[in-house]
């Protein structure tokens, strides 16, 4: 492993990535391991929020350099941006459906977060010409 192009990215790069792989790894302990409901776990479960909102708001800040993309106030968003807006409407639901008191909508938003916003963007992270293909692939 070269971590070396992630010590030379920007601070939203390094911010995302940092922020991210914790997130990765509560957030799997939340889903498939962990007793729901449990102080534990709501525990986890707020750290878990923030850190996939600092992920989403740092994020916003990272160019995007693969396929088309707009640029909005500054700021070159690609279609890897829609995840933001998944991720954040995840924890929206997620956090409403607990005040509502219904499991089932937080169940679902948290898995689609997780789905969304960690499995399915993670995976663009990994393909050549992005920074975490450069650090596990050269």
């Amino acid at each position: 492993m070269n971590f070396a192009p992630l010590l030379n990215a920007s601070l939203a790069i390094q911010i995302h990535f940092f922020t991210v792989v914790p997130a990765f790894f509560i957030g799997t302990w939340l889903i498939f391991f962990s007793t729901k409901g449990a102080p534990f776990h709501r525990l986890l479960g707020k750290v878990y929020f923030v850190l996939m909102a600092t992920t989403a708001i740092a994020a916003i800040f990272i160019k995007s350099f693969v396929g088309p993309s707009i640029e909005i106030a500054g700021l070159e968003l690609g279609l890897i941006h829609l995840f933001v807006v998944v991720t954040f409407v995840g924890i929206f639901n997620a956090i409403r459906g607990l005040q509502l008191g219904d499991i089932k909508r937080h169940q679902h938003s948290m898995i689609g977060t997780y789905v969304g916003g960690l499995l399915i963007a993670g995976g663009f992270a990994f393909m050549p010409g992005r920074i975490m293909h450069s650090i596990f692939f050269g």
